[in-house]
């Protein structure tokens, strides 16, 4: 069978030539490709070092320059530089030369807007700082234009995609400028023979899988937030409750077009499912965070949609032998698309204050599994019959199968609105704090236990929500800020977590990444010289740290 050529899928009625952000009847519009331009020498040349008082509470921000010499060798390495960030004159600066190559409406300085883009809900991880301006660029070459103005001015540069992470990935501890890609929402290119498609930042991975790959028997299988868009999903490496079944975001993105700190661009590689051309660029620039570059293409790998799906529920007396009864099915090898847990605590919350849709149902306020299967309806059917039998012997309180696609769709509902129905429920003067770890499935009904006992202890609201099928889970813990007690007692919580998992050869991220919230835990997981060498690597491509500085690690 022969391959179809590329395509770019137009409405009805609109012409074949090129199309160059044509809205369609949904949120996503088609755009001819990007060819990247020719790679700039740059020709600025850096100024002395000055110390600079930030705008705000008086922060000197200053950092040093890594020496590129060994440890064994620094004596003999000149003093370190130190490098500093735009005053906010110059920031506004910046921001007015932007307005003039992009035009006025590709930028904002509203306080509300700033607000927006600097603070998240959903996370603890904020920074009282803000940018100087938002803004809104079209095609790479706005985002190029963008980075050369910054990188000469030495204004930090902040990538924002939907605002959805939870590590305060778009805090801006040294204020700057936000980057905001919502106008970049366009597919490229969509190639059915070939598997794969080619888009902005800005795609909502939803609208991309329902209004342009469905039809086509195809899909994007990462499943984070429902408000994700592609460019934070890259950034953050994320995955989402698909991921027992098709891995993380890095296994699914082929190629990056990337602008580089100082406006240069460069695309990693081809559209070949495999190649051996080079280092692993694309790999560097997945779950960076922005801070070695701004993504504005992304080549995506593409799943066929399943056959059939099915779905069903399993009631546990305690967390601990829901954790067990996951490992037990995993080791069996049983192959499911989805294996999730929630505690009593987010049970007896949907019962409460869930959709109208979850609340169909009458949820038994204990530890459950959700439990999603997707292949031939034959190959279901045996797995259903195979994962009852197991989960019979693990003793469980009930076992629900849905019998219709309703009652699936119903079912599996729960378990997405968890995090919405708990941030919009909490009470007033409270804050989230959500976080998550990893840990080898063998140690993962051991640590959820374990985390699940502290939290109780804490008088508060507390949570745990598990994608316990990758020995990924998450705490959310609902407290007072102003409350020194209760704030102690979170943070002290979580650094638990934090520490029972690397003794468990796990990870302090598994899917949010790191961002300003667990900057020392990565240095704890990861050791002083591996984080090290990425510093050194961020020295190479941003020399100014002028890319989403703050985030992953620190300079020094």
């Amino acid at each position: 069978m022969f391959s179809r050529p590329a395509r770019l899928v137009r409405p009805l009625g609109v012409s074949a030539a090129p199309l160059r952000r044509t809205t369609l009847p949904h949120p996503l519009r088609w755009t001819s490709t990007f060819t990247p331009p020719t790679a700039r020498r740059s020709t600025t040349t850096t100024t002395a070092a000055i110390a600079l008082a930030s705008f705000t509470a008086g922060i000197t921000i200053t950092a040093l320059l890594l020496p590129h010499s060994s440890p064994s060798s620094s004596s003999s390495s000149p003093g370190p530089e130190k490098i500093t960030y735009a005053t906010q004159t110059e920031m506004l600066l910046a921001a007015s030369e932007i307005s003039s190559a992009l035009g006025p409406d590709a930028v904002t300085y509203d306080p509300d807007v700033l607000a927006h883009h600097g603070h998240s809900d959903w996370s603890t991880s904020n920074s009282p700082h803000r940018a100087v301006a938002v803004v809104y660029p079209r095609s790479t070459a706005d985002v190029s234009t963008i980075a050369r103005i910054c990188h000469a001015r030495r204004v930090p540069m902040v990538p924002f995609g939907a605002g959805s992470s939870v590590e305060g990935n778009f805090a801006q501890p040294h204020s700057g400028i936000v980057v905001d890609f919502c106008h970049m929402d366009s597919v490229v290119a969509f190639h059915p023979g070939d598997m794969d498609v080619v888009v902005q930042p800005g795609v909502n991975w939803v609208d991309l899988n329902e209004n342009v790959l469905k039809g086509e028997g195809l899909f994007v299988p990462m499943d984070p937030s429902p408000t994700a868009t592609v460019g934070g999903m890259v950034g953050t490496n994320c995955s989402g409750t698909n991921a027992f079944r098709y891995g993380t975001m890095r296994d699914w993105v082929l190629g990056v077009v990337v602008v580089l700190p100082d406006g240069r661009v460069v695309k990693t590689r081809r559209r070949p499912r495999k190649t051996s051309a080079g280092y692993n660029l694309t790999g560097l620039f997945v779950g960076a965070e922005g801070t070695l570059g701004m993504v504005t293409e992304v080549t995506l790998k593409l799943a066929p949609i399943p056959e059939d799906t099915g779905v069903a529920v399993v009631a546990f007396a305690s967390v601990k032998a829901a954790a067990e009864a996951a490992s037990r099915l995993i080791r069996d090898g049983v192959q499911l698309a989805a294996l999730e847990m929630m505690d009593e605590r987010q049970m007896a919350l949907l019962n409460a204050h869930g959709s109208e849709v979850v609340r169909r149902t009458k949820w038994e306020e204990t530890a459950t599994l959700f439990i999603k299967f997707s292949g031939t309806r034959e190959g279901i059917r045996s797995d259903v019959g195979r994962v009852e039998r197991i989960l019979r012997e693990e003793k469980p309180l009930g076992i629900r199968f849905a019998e219709t696609k309703q009652e699936e769709h119903d079912l599996w509902a729960a378990r997405k609105e968890a995090l919405f129905t708990m941030v919009s429920t909490r009470p007033a003067g409270t804050e989230i704090w959500s976080t998550d770890v990893a840990v080898p499935i063998s140690r993962l009904s051991e640590i959820i236990d374990a985390s699940k006992r502290e939290c109780s202890e804490l008088g508060i609201f507390a949570s745990v929500i598990g994608h316990v099928g990758d020995g990924n889970f998450h705490v959310a813990m609902l407290y007072d800020p102003s409350d020194e007690r209760q704030k102690k007692g979170v943070e002290r919580c979580v650094k638990k977590m934090m520490e029972r998992a690397i003794d468990m050869d796990g990870t302090v991220s598994g899917e949010h990444a790191i961002g300003i919230g667990k900057k020392e835990c990565l240095v704890d997981e990861l050791g002083e010289e591996t984080v090290d060498l990425m510093r050194r690597v961020k020295q190479a491509v941003d020399p100014r740290w002028v890319m989403n500085p703050g985030k992953v690690f620190d300079r020094e």
